[in-house]
């Protein structure tokens, strides 16, 4: 019985039993409408037949007399389907016809009865069952009463056909109601159980659990999949939250503990100028643990989606121009080239900032990495429109990025252990592809030369949806 309170609690279950409802009521209007319609059309028809006849009676007895009146009605009584004939009394008695009686006071009204009256007519058996009629009646000159009228079975027949074929179709109608609320109803139950299942452990702390998808399309699976993307999302911040909160124990704690240490030795020298050496140490530093924090801040902004309301149409070749005009000082003071190959005109829906601190990432790590290498020559930068969408890419050629790390190095804080030696928090590859997230693309990294061992490179490529462009 819950289940089914339940089930009626459902508004598309409401809804249906107010169409059923409302489809009823206009189907039983309708019927009736119909019926009383084409009961008052049979009804005029009848009446016009009988004003016919009482118009062929009166000249026969006009022309012939009595005896002419007499043989005209018996010869129209013996005709199949004949009408109702009755010779009466000025008492109201029956003196000839083919009707064995009539409802009493029916001679008493002169003309069209008022109302629907009973009779009964002459069988081989005796009477038969009672019948309904209408009739005109009219008087002669010598005191005698003429009816002439109709039976009324048509007019009743088709209205009980009309009531019984309405019952029945509304008996199917519902009976096809019920099967298919018990059928469709039943689904519904069982999806929304697994759905309240799910949702328990989801609220019980496993945000593992995804809603059922039952792969129809309909609003369940629009709600599921809608509630799932939600689930992943907030999966995803919980984990970057514990990565951050895990990263600033284990990465940051070094830093702050070299910090403070240099702090205390400048307390206990003497020598002024060692002193001020000193503290701009502590400065540098400080600074750099500022920079990881605001990169770490940036980053979750970027996760939450904090500033996808700023997304507008940016002209991305211009951007990548101006990056690479900024960018090729630092990289003649490594000692490397910059060469950039860039196709006008294209535009993608984003952020500028974002994407103009990626390329500098991007840039930055490229010449980073590459200033130690030997041979290392250019760093290049690449924009480009490709038929899965818009590639901008830069690649070096340093000691690359092995397959199987290339996971790890676009997590916070990993950074490879030969590149510790490097200036740097680990955060660049993270704001990289959290960027790219957030402009529905996607981040992949590669060889640039894989047949140079200890030179192969790396590749990093920012890919933009097509439709962006």
């Amino acid at each position: 019985m819950s289940r089914f309170r339940v089930l009626f609690k459902s508004t598309a279950v409401r809804l249906s039993a107010l169409y059923i409802l409302l489809f009823a009521i206009c189907a039983a209007t309708l019927v009736f409408y119909v019926t009383a319609m084409s009961e008052r059309l049979l009804t005029g028809q009848i009446r016009d037949a009988v004003k016919q006849e009482v118009e062929q009676v009166q000249r026969a007895y006009d022309t012939g007399g009595m005896n002419l009146l007499l043989r005209t009605m018996e010869r129209r009584a013996r005709q199949p389907g004949a009408n109702l004939y009755i010779i009466a009394g000025p008492s109201g008695d029956i003196l000839a016809g083919n009707v064995a009686s009539v409802q009493p006071g029916v001679f008493e009204e002169i003309g069209w009865t008022s109302a629907s009256f009973i009779y009964q007519r002459y069988t081989d058996s005796g009477f038969e069952r009672r019948h309904k009629a209408i009739a005109n009646i009219f008087v002669l000159d010598n005191g005698l009463r003429i009816l002439i009228g109709r039976d009324l079975g048509d007019p009743e027949r088709f209205r009980l056909l009309v009531r019984q074929a309405l019952m029945v179709a509304l008996a199917i109608m519902g009976l096809g109601a019920i099967i298919i609320w018990f059928a469709i109803g039943r689904n519904a139950l069982k999806r929304i159980d697994r759905m309240s299942d799910a949702s328990k452990k989801i609220m019980a702390g496993d945000l593992s659990q995804r809603l059922p998808v039952g792969g129809s399309g309909d609003e369940f699976d629009r709600l599921s999949m809608s509630l799932n993307t939600m689930l992943e999302r907030i999966e995803k911040l919980n984990e970057g939250l514990r990565q951050v909160s895990d990263n600033i124990a284990h990465d940051l704690k070094t830093p702050l503990t070299r910090l403070r240490n240099k702090a205390a030795d400048a307390l206990d020298m003497a020598d002024g100028e060692t002193r001020r050496t000193a503290l701009e140490g502590i400065i540098s530093e400080s600074d750099q643990l500022i920079r990881t924090f605001n990169a770490l801040l940036m980053i979750s902004r970027v996760e939450a989606g904090s500033v996808a309301a700023e997304m507008s149409p940016v002209e991305l070749s211009a951007i990548v121009s101006d990056s690479a005009e900024l960018y090729e000082p630092a990289a003649e003071e490594a000692g490397l080239g910059l060469s950039a190959s860039v196709e006008p005109g294209v535009e993608v829906q984003g952020n500028r900032e974002l994407i103009g601190q990626a390329i500098f990432n991007l840039l930055d790590n490229a010449i980073k990495y590459s200033s130690d290498t030997e041979g290392a020559g250019t760093v290049s930068l690449k924009l480009a429109r490709h038929p899965d969408g818009i590639c901008l890419s830069v690649a070096d050629h340093g000691p690359g990025v092995p397959a199987e790390r290339r996971d790890d190095v676009v997590k916070r804080f990993v950074r490879l252990d030969e590149s510790r030696s490097k200036p740097g928090t680990g955060l660049g590859l993270s704001l990289v592809e959290a960027v790219m997230e957030l402009h529905n693309g996607r981040l992949e990294l590669s060889d640039t030369d894989p047949d140079k061992p200890g030179q192969r490179g790396l590749t990093v490529s920012m890919i933009f949806p097509a439709k962006a462009a």
